[in-house]
């Protein structure tokens, strides 16, 4: 179902009823942008520790906005998981360098802000200085047509008397009001359905009590919840506390707390107690996934969608119980009909879909006893428990990000440190393409002459070893930390010094007292 600003609100108290009585919420997310390419270096590497890894995905986060977001809730209707609603949210950034643009957060997308930005808004609407920003001809034009009649219709008109805007979309009603608010101090207005806006002439006092009406459609509280758009929903996932699914969910989960709580915290350890705080129960089906590869002779597929497929065409659990039926709700049922890779609310419906059917196959592999044929969630997270709050890295110093404890390395094929001789001013980047014809590492300058590159798969590093086992230019070796590093040089350097002068100094001493 696809949700725009026009019927999010409407639809608002029946999203929050749903997530209530869910059994858990899947997420997905799609942005304008991945990487920064204006931050040099700023791509994924193997020698990444995470806290190295959120400083580049921090700025690349507060560089792009979402395209879509997209929500699925799974709750259980008697034998089967029933996803009860989609949602695919296209939305923009509503607090622009120059002010809070009215007429953009009413455009299609769902507006929304963070903690900061609403504070902002409103200390201005408390202030009175809110003001209406028009960017395309088309709005100008609508916002024109409106104030040309009603001022051509106040000159003549008696208090008291009405007249009626018609042909108004959705996104138009209110900013109309509030631009004829703002420009003529003897009018009311107030919307009439969704096109149709009533202008009335009234006294400066009677508009004033008007103002201080609880009955206001655009006061400034109903200002600010149109304002925080999908933060509302956001707000409610939060004081529900249902366990929030995705799959390589770091960057999803960084732009939740850039977009909808607060400023990402230059800390990487605050990031972690932020989201653990928001969030208690998270599960990464692609962490889930790597251990059902592993434990049930999964066949070794990459993306979502395949993963999905294989879930639901292989007989990998051929003794247990089936896993219970996933039917889509009313409104969703062309993701039943047609595949939509890469549209949030079809992945976030995948995504909830492979953790149950992986969950139920832990499951039946974990216990020989009989798997009853209905099982409840909480059976299902018994079995995921390891993988709780576990979100996978991709490419770095750790396999995954534990948000409830503290990150393990993960294990690495050995380092490789490559010596350049005769082959002046060489940089990491011409390194990188001289191995990239054989395999892929990363490679990170150790001195001048030395580069270090890391594989993550062991027959690259056996590769490399012996198809350079000759190069006239690069001599290349199993790095050793205690051999190579320059730290651990030095430090031998001065060590050996201050021995030698120990030695001096006692030769010294006893030639002296003889």
């Amino acid at each position: 179902m696809e949700v725009g600003a026009e019927g999010f609100a409407r639809r608002l108290p029946r999203l929050r009823r749903r997530i209530l009585r869910a059994a858990f919420v899947a997420l997905d997310m799609e942005f304008t942008g991945l990487h920064s390419t204006s931050v040099q270096n700023n791509e994924p590497s193997l020698f990444d520790s995470p806290a190295e890894r959120y400083v580049k995905a921090r700025q690349s986060v507060q560089r792009f906005t979402l395209v879509q977001l997209g929500l699925a809730i799974f709750s259980k209707e008697n034998s089967s998981k029933d996803v009860e609603f989609t949602l695919s949210a296209s939305s923009i950034q509503f607090l622009s360098h120059y002010g809070f643009d009215y007429n953009k957060f009413l455009k299609d997308g769902i507006p929304y802000m963070n903690e900061v930005q609403e504070k902002i808004l409103r200390q201005r609407l408390l202030a009175g200085t809110w003001k209406v920003c028009s960017t395309s001809n088309a709005d100008r034009d609508v916002l024109k047509k409106a104030i040309d009649e009603v001022t051509s219709w106040i000159a003549v008109a008696k208090e008291e008397d009405t007249m009626i805007l018609q042909d108004l979309n959705g996104d138009h009603v209110l900013e109309v009001q509030l631009v004829l608010r703002q420009a003529l101090e003897n009018v009311w207005t107030e919307p009439l359905g969704d096109k149709k806006v009533m202008v009335k002439k009234v006294s400066p006092e009677h508009r004033q009590l008007l103002e201080n009406s609880s009955y206001d459609h655009c006061q400034k509280e109903l200002i600010l919840l149109s304002a925080r758009g999908f933060t509302n929903l956001f707000q409610i996932l939060v004081k529900a506390n249902k366990p929030l699914v995705g799959h390589n969910m770091f960057m999803d989960l960084m732009h939740l707390h850039d977009k909808f709580y607060r400023p990402l915290p230059e800390s990487y350890e605050e990031f972690k107690r932020n989201i653990h705080n928001l969030f208690p129960v998270i599960i990464d089906t692609k962490t889930v996934t790597k251990s059902v590869q592993k434990k049930c002779l999964f066949p070794r597929v990459s993306s979502l969608l395949e993963v999905y497929a294989v879930l639901c065409s292989s007989n990998l659990n051929p003794k247990g119980p089936p896993c219970p039926v996933i039917a889509l709700a009313s409104g969703c049922s062309r993701y039943a009909e047609k595949k939509s890779p890469h549209e949030a609310g079809y992945d976030a419906f995948l995504c909830g879909s492979v953790l149950l059917m992986s969950a139920h196959l832990l499951l039946c592999r974990s216990t020989d006893d009989a798997v009853e044929a209905d099982p409840s969630f909480s059976h299902y997270l018994t079995v995921l428990a390891e993988h709780v709050n576990k979100v996978n890295f991709i490419r770095g110093g750790v396999s995954s990000i534990n948000f409830s404890g503290e990150d393990v390395p993960c294990r690495h094929p050995p380092a490789l440190i490559v010596h350049v001789q005769g082959w002046p001013g060489l940089t990491e980047r011409q390194i990188y393409q001289e191995f990239k014809a054989r395999c892929r590492f990363d490679v990170r300058r150790l001195s001048k002459n030395q580069f270090i590159l890391l594989s993550s798969q062991y027959k690259h590093v056996r590769l490399v070893l012996r198809d350079y086992r000759h190069h006239p230019h690069l001599q290349v070796s199993v790095y050793r930390h205690w051999r190579h590093s320059p730290s651990v040089n030095c430090l031998l350097q001065i060590s050996g010094i201050v021995a030698l002068w120990s030695v001096l100094a006692f030769a010294l001493g006893g030639t002296s007292s003889c």
